[in-house]
């Protein structure tokens, strides 16, 4: 969409609820998900929950779009197509999706490292994930959208890890993507001002390698140009003043994983 949407503060708790379904099925993902699992099975259990939950999946259908959530493994970036892949120990696999709860839409991706991952996996896990946090905290009124960009530029670049260009956050929540554009990349100052009542998705999309991206035939699936392994977090914040207002939490996820 080329309009920016302001929402109320009704909306907003509508949104939240939207939100808290996509937050739990990624914590029902994370008990799952491990080697032997074929991704189609995420999908199908994806689907299934959100309308369980009383919602249905934005992403299946959206602009022709043919599963419910987006599963991209290894060196794919986003919008891999779940299938009969078996998932391996040492994989990184990125599960990105989409509620639509009564006409109000959330949006989350997590990155899983199965098993045994590399270090170097690891690493990538952490800064991807630690960038998106650096760019949260920029999320309030006041402030402009280049104070996200640079944060997360800013803190990945210590680490010498590529940022993708070609894809970037966006405005969220009547639509699956509304204005503004949300890059990780950018200039502190610059861009659109952050307003109250605006919804944002902020998703760092991270390679180990180089910055590039080779798209695929399939016309969705986009991973890195070197085959190096790429990571993706994404979190839905609500612009208000002195401090975001974080409406997705991967804590249901971090529960199963034990990292609280």
């Amino acid at each position: 969409m080329s309009k920016v949407f302001y929402k109320s503060a009704e909306d907003i708790e509508q949104l939240r609820k939207s939100a808290d379904v996509l937050s739990q099925l990624l914590g029902e993902i994370a008990k799952v998900i491990k080697p032997g699992v074929k991704t189609i099975s995420l999908d199908k259990l994806a689907y299934e929950y959100i309308h369980d939950n009383g919602g249905t999946p934005a992403f299946l259908n959206y602009q022709g779009f043919p599963y419910s959530l987006c599963i991209s493994v290894n060196d794919q970036i986003v919008h891999g197509f779940p299938s009969d892949y078996e998932i391996k120990d040492g994989d990184l696999v990125s599960v990105d999706g989409g509620v639509n709860l009564n006409g109000f839409i959330s949006d989350s991706a997590y990155t899983f490292g199965v098993g045994e991952i590399s270090e170097e996996a690891q690493l990538l896990l952490d800064v991807t994930k630690e960038s998106l946090y650096k760019g949260v905290e920029q999320a309030v009124a006041g402030k402009r959208v280049g104070d996200i960009s640079s944060a997360v530029q800013e803190y990945v670049s210590k680490f010498g890890f590529g940022i993708v260009r070609e894809l970037v956050g966006h405005g969220v929540g009547y639509h699956l993507h509304e204005k503004p554009e949300v890059p990780n990349y950018g200039k502190r100052g610059a861009g659109p001002k952050l307003e109250e009542g605006l919804v944002i998705c902020i998703e760092p999309m991270i390679n180990a390698g180089r910055a590039g991206v080779r798209f695929w035939d399939d016309g969705w699936t986009v991973s890195t140009v070197d085959g190096k392994l790429s990571a993706h977090f994404e979190q839905m914040v609500a612009i208000r003043k002195g401090e975001p207002d974080v409406l997705l939490t991967f804590e249901h996820v971090e529960k199963v994983l034990g990292k609280k």
